[in-house]
């Protein structure tokens, strides 16, 4: 793009809420032959040129073509966009959204702006559970990779909990092992040790047979 410090990856699709929109990066998409769907913005300045069939029982109120009218917008942004009005029954609630792509079927359109829920979702449990507060690298490969790890990280902590019938969290178990990196202790006798020790902390009337 004209300056950008981010390249658009030809026949991707950039799935955007409706506070990134910015016509001039929209038009670098198009440049780039990439595709964006976004949500429309209330004050959206346009007019129509002509709308596509559709089927309302689908959820899709209208498929409509239009093209900005307002000042700095249209200079922004000369080329033509698909405005795609979609009911969710199961949020009961009403979406519009912005396309360049005119080839795909509106629900279809639709269904990519619901995924990009799960994603955000997906990067909620992220944050939630592999405890990843920033990215070491800003490049795909680095993020994908730190992700990767983590995921997998996770994956085999989940299961050894599960094999070894542990009755901690992950995130303890994950504790644990932060501070027994280099501790070659097999662990089940790792946490029948610390199981141990919790229970003669939790127990300080036992009896001592020696005070060492």
């Amino acid at each position: 793009g004209r300056g950008s410090l981010f390249t658009f990856e030809a026949g991707a699709f950039y799935i955007m809420g409706k506070a990134y929109i910015d016509f001039e990066k929209l038009s670098e998409i198009d440049e780039c032959s990439a595709f964006y769907v976004l949500r429309a913005k209330r004050n959206f300045a346009y007019k129509r040129l002509y709308s596509n069939k559709v089927d309302k029982g689908t959820g899709i109120k209208y498929d409509q073509i239009v093209k900005l009218t307002g000042y700095k917008s249209k200079k922004s942004y000369p080329n033509k966009i698909r405005k795609i009005k979609f009911y969710d029954k199961e949020k009961d609630k009403v979406y519009e959204f912005i396309t360049n792509n005119f080839k795909l079927d509106a629900l279809l359109i639709a269904d990519l702006y619901k995924q990009r829920w799960q994603i955000e979702i997906f990067f909620k449990w992220i944050k939630q559970h592999l405890k990843i507060k920033s990215f070491w690298g800003q490049s795909e490969n680095a993020v994908k990779t730190q992700i990767w790890i983590a995921v997998s990280s996770y994956l085999i902590i989940a299961y050894a909990k599960k094999i070894l019938k542990l009755d901690k969290s992950i995130y303890e178990i994950l504790q644990i092992l932060s501070v027994s990196s280099f501790d070659k202790t097999p662990l089940n006798q790792l946490f029948r040790q610390i199981e141990i020790q919790n229970f003669q902390s939790s127990n300080p009337n036992q009896l001592k047979l020696f005070d060492l």
